[in-house]
């Protein structure tokens, strides 16, 4: 009897060995290959290429949109970026380029905090300053397995599921000056907006109100006030009201550079709205987490007092 028992466990292995040997399902290449050329297909999506660096290897597809000139990137340089990201099931979209999406550091470093794949393909693809691209990033060399984000996979924008490639458009900057001037420049005509003069430094201002005041404001003021702040998507960062108050102080040396800028020779009465390009804002630092490097900002400040 227990030989019997034994005889047909064997039997048994050996019929699901079989069956998982005469199994054809795809590893995690040509899963990701399929998934990425599924997404080509149902989206229209043209002139893509595949990244033939290595020997074919990486499984990134991508479309050089606009591109950059000079040495091409290695490693060890520093860079600045803006993207935007969805995962292919549709269920994570992230488009803000203005802010959050926002990267500065060494080539070497982008997957500390990204995926590897996008160093990848800023490396070997997007070569140079200066080039915008589009680039689908296949699953195992983005999130893998776990993915990426908080709560279930089905929540959308807060969950990247696992095994899912990621669309980017990435513009790799090649002069930040430049750039921020171009984005404010763009912000003020898509809005409709005027009455605003360039400083010589790059700082916009313009006073919607002319002050009444007598003492002009300085470096050394202590004024009393109402502002806020915010990106330019519009998403209020900071302001008087959100510190839960009906007025705020400050003494103008402990404000960023833009914003002392634009106040200067202000007067009690004025109503001022400031675009800071971000080197005269918060640099290449940033400010915690809600403010990452390189990002242009805009202030409203209608100045109640100025003490000298």
């Amino acid at each position: 009897m227990k030989q019997t028992i034994f005889t047909l466990l064997v039997l048994i292995s050996i019929g699901f060995m079989s069956c998982r040997k005469d199994r054809n399902d795809p590893d995690i290449k040509q899963y990701d290959q399929t998934q990425i050329q599924n997404y080509i297909a149902a989206n229209g999506i043209t002139d893509m290429l595949r990244d033939t660096t290595d020997g074919d290897t990486s499984g990134i597809y991508y479309k050089i949109i606009s591109q950059g000139r000079g040495t091409p990137l290695d490693y060890s340089d520093q860079i600045s970026f803006v993207f935007t990201v969805r995962s292919l099931d549709g269920k994570f979209i992230s488009l803000d380029s203005l802010n959050a999406n926002h990267f500065y550091g060494y080539l070497g470093h982008v997957s500390s905090s990204l995926p590897r794949g996008l160093q990848i393909a800023i490396h070997n693809l997007i070569k140079y300053k200066g080039t915008s691209a589009r680039v689908i990033v296949p699953s195992r060399l983005a999130y893998g397995i776990n993915g990426y984000g908080s709560g279930s996979s089905s929540n959308a924008n807060t969950h990247i599921a696992g095994n899912q490639s990621l669309d980017y458009y990435i513009n790799v900057v090649s002069n930040q000056e430049l750039y921020d001037d171009a984005i404010i420049s763009n912000y003020i005509k898509t809005k409709g907006l005027n009455g605003f003069t360039k400083t010589a430094d790059g700082v916009y201002v313009k006073v919607a109100t002319p002050g009444t005041g007598v003492d002009l404001i300085n470096i050394d003021s202590y004024i009393t006030n109402t502002y806020s702040g915010k990106f330019l998507n519009d998403v209020v960062f900071d302001s008087t009201s959100l510190q839960g108050a009906t007025s705020s102080s400050f003494t103008v040396s402990d404000l960023v550079k833009g914003v002392q800028e634009g106040l200067t020779g202000q007067t009690a009465g004025a109503a001022v709205s400031i675009i800071t390009p971000s080197r005269f804002g918060y640099g290449t630092a940033g400010s915690g987490t809600s403010i990452s490097a390189n990002v242009v900002l805009y202030f409203d400040f209608t100045i109640a007092t100025v003490s000298n």
